[in-house]
């Protein structure tokens, strides 16, 4: 028990920052969908303030929560942990494409929907 304590206290510089700027994202992600942090936590089973924490980089992110953050985001797991396009571009869509896609992922989701009907209806019609 006295080691789990220790390994919570301790976080090196470089943790600091990852976990600063993947609160950061959290932050952002969790406004873009236009969720507040309470909201955010009862979707996550945990306390507003530990999501306040988690958002600012005080605590650690427990790796078996990323899943379900992520869905509660409606991300996947690589936008949450900030994979870049370009990596993303090497195996996925054409790196504008993937930037759209990121555009419209980050809209609030009246906007998203309305975007995804233009699609559809584009991509229904007979190309001429």
């Amino acid at each position: 028990m006295v080691l789990q304590s220790h390994w919570h206290a301790v976080m090196t510089e470089d943790e600091k920052d990852y976990f600063k700027l993947l609160g950061s994202r959290i932050a952002q992600l969790r406004k873009a969908q236009g969720l507040t942090q309470v909201q955010l936590a009862e979707a996550l089973e945990i306390s507003q303030q530990v999501v306040a924490s988690y958002e600012i980089g005080r605590r650690r992110i427990p790796v078996s929560m990323l899943p379900d953050l992520a869905r509660a985001l409606a991300v996947g797991l690589d936008e949450l942990l900030g994979e870049t396009a370009k990596a993303r571009a090497k195996r996925g869509p054409a790196p504008v494409l993937a930037r759209h896609m990121e555009r419209i992922s980050a809209l609030p989701k009246p906007r998203q929907k309305l975007m995804i009907q233009v699609i559809e209806s584009m991509l229904a019609s007979p190309s001429r």
